[in-house]
Formats: C-alpha cells, sequence, structure tokens
C-alpha cells in the first residue's frame, strides 16, 4: 500500500508540475510584456497566490470552487499545488529571461524577428541554463507540498499512511517509514538537482 502511495504521490507532483511550469510561464510573460493590462494582472494573481497559505488555497478550491465546478479531490489538489508553485515559478522564468543579455533583443529585432519569434527562438532557449536548477529544485519543493493534501483524503502517501495507522495503530513505525519514504525520494531528486546545477553552471 506505501509504494501505491507512493506512486499516486509521484503522478500528483508530475501533473500539477507540468501544469504549473506552464502557468508560470504564461504569467511571467504577461508580467514581462509591457502592457499594462497583462503586466496588473499578472502582478495581481501572484499578490494573491502569494499572500494565501497553502492549507486555505486547498480549501478555497476543494469546499468553495469544488461544489461551484464540480472538482473531485484528485482535481482540486491538482490544481491547489499547480496555482500555489507557479507563483513561485513565474519568478524563476522572469529570472532567467531577465538573465539573457540586452543585446540579443536588439540582434533579434535587427533581423526582423517579432517580440514571440525572440522568445521562442533566442531569448527562451538561452535562459534555459539559468531556469534549469531552481526548476528541478522546485519539483522536490512541490514533492513535499503535496503531502499537504491529505487532509481531503487524496489518495497519496501521507492519505495511505494514516490509513495504515488507523488499521494497525502502528503510528510510530509507520510514520518513521512515510518519512524514510519521503526523504529517499526527495533525496535522489536533490542529488539530481545538484548534477543539473552543475552541468547548466551558467
Amino acid at each position: 500500500e506505501i509504494l501505491l502511495g507512493l506512486w499516486a504521490t509521484i503522478m500528483l507532483s508530475l501533473v500539477s508540475f507540468t501544469l504549473a511550469t506552464l502557468l508560470g510561464l504564461g504569467v511571467a510573460l504577461l508580467r514581462l510584456s509591457g502592457l499594462v493590462v497583462g503586466k496588473g494582472v499578472a502582478i495581481v494573481y501572484l499578490e494573491f497566490v502569494r499572500n494565501i497559505p497553502l492549507l486555505v488555497l486547498l480549501y478555497l478550491f476543494y469546499y468553495v470552487l469544488g461544489p461551484v465546478f464540480g472538482f473531485q479531490r484528485w482535481t482540486a489538489a491538482v490544481l491547489t499545488l499547480a496555482v500555489f508553485h507557479s507563483a513561485l515559478i513565474s519568478e524563476i522564468f522572469r529570472a532567467g529571461i531577465n538573465s539573457v543579455a540586452t543585446g540579443q533583443w536588439e540582434a533579434a529585432a535587427s533581423i526582423g524577428m517579432s517580440k514571440s519569434q525572440a522568445y521562442r527562438y533566442i531569448i527562451l532557449p538561452q535562459s534555459v541554463r539559468f531556469m534549469l536548477p531552481p526548476l528541478t529544485g522546485e519539483v522536490v519543493h512541490l514533492i513535499k507540498s503535496s503531502a499537504i493534501v491529505s487532509v481531503i483524503a487524496v489518495a497519496e502517501l501521507t492519505t495511505i499512511g494514516r490509513n495504515i495507522i488507523s488499521d494497525t495503530y502502528m503510528s510510530f513505525e509507520i510514520w518513521f517509514t512515510i518519512a524514510g519514504v519521503y526523504l529517499a525520494l526527495t533525496l535522489v531528486l536533490s542529488f539530481g538537482v545538484s548534477d543539473v546545477e552543475r552541468r547548466f553552471q551558467p
């Protein structure tokens, strides 16, 4: 059962991170667009998400928006993690894009590229080396954050642990086992992050 919970945690984190990356990129591009409305929307979104605790955001998606839009537990959990971490990821994207030399924008404009073409072919490919190490670190952060969805009984690793304890009353053994599984998973990813940082050192 713990292995099934681990697999559910990995899948939940993977789906949430993919959605968070797309949302984060969109918010970062809006903030850098130079459009008053786009920049305003991005700033309001970031301030709203960053100043709400993750647990409150989860309750908002599940108990408030869930009945309105028909969100199931899994959907509410994915959206919560994606929205919360998209605010962090958008800042990673923004910093990475701003790290590309201004001359690259000028060179793209000089050969007739539009802004979208410059982003696609010049800026984003060069900014990857700045963004990839913190993005991989954000994966570790998201996996640790995913434990909070156990409060709405999503069947992931922490929820499975609670269910086993309710059947066996072995809280000491089970929680140490769950902690060990999380530790092993995050250590493996952390070593991967360190390797990525060495490979993509700006």
